[in-house]
């Protein structure tokens, strides 16, 4: 599954690609978003095309977890999960007004033995800014959240480094995504041509590096 991704380009820029309006002024630039964090969206608001910060994953709390804890974070949708009855994605993804496009200029898998794992990044050759299919709601514990829908991997170069990745839509397809019936969009969640990913298998740790600790001087605050 995908926890993290990025975006090269300024937002702007983003904003642009997908001839969509800015919905709030952010201070937020170019980078890295992992599961948990705030990321971008474009989605549909009254027939136009928003772009908009949101809270990647959807809360979820298991059974037996306390009242007060945080909930989890659910960032990835199956494909095969999308319509189950009793499922976290069913009436979000029933409704066009609640599916997104996530845009990205990579997406990253952690590859390696564990506790030495680094990161195996997958862009898309044909396209320098994509979008993921995603779904979002409205949450009181995270406010807007969302979602990325995910598939089969395509073919055995990228079963190495996981079975599932992302649905990369097609720039023809993302107003279908953000306007089709529910069987119409099922039918854009489908694997990306492999020949059109391009991996590039790092030694950077896939951990994110804790910043260091300010020193503080007595006497200020």
């Amino acid at each position: 599954m995908c926890n993290l991704i990025r975006s090269d380009v300024a937002v702007d820029v983003v904003a642009a690609h997908f001839k969509a309006r800015r919905k709030k002024p952010t201070n937020a630039g170019p980078g890295e978003v992992w599961k948990g964090g705030m990321g971008f969206v474009v989605r549909d608001d009254a027939g136009e095309r928003v772009l908009e910060a949101m809270h990647w994953g959807f809360p979820f709390r298991p059974a037996g977890m306390k009242p007060t804890s945080k909930p989890l974070a659910v960032n990835n949708a199956r494909d095969d999960k999308l319509l189950a009855p009793k499922g976290l994605w069913r009436p979000w993804f029933l409704d066009p007004a609640h599916r997104c496009l996530i845009p990205i200029t990579a997406f990253c898998e952690a590859v390696g033995e564990k506790r030495h794992m680094t990161r195996a990044w997958i862009s898309i050759a044909d396209q320098p800014i994509a979008a993921c299919a995603g779904i979002w709601r409205p949450t009181d514990e995270f406010g807007n959240c969302h979602s990325m829908v995910m598939v089969d991997a395509t073919d055995e170069r990228m079963l190495a480094i996981h079975d599932r990745m992302p649905v990369i839509l097609h720039p023809d397809d993302y107003d279908a995504w953000l306007s089709a019936p529910a069987d119409e969009a099922m039918e854009l969640a489908t694997q990306y041509p492999a020949d059109r990913l391009l991996v590039d298998r790092t030694a950077e740790p896939w951990t994110a590096p804790r910043p260091p600790k300010p020193s503080v001087q007595p006497g200020l605050i």
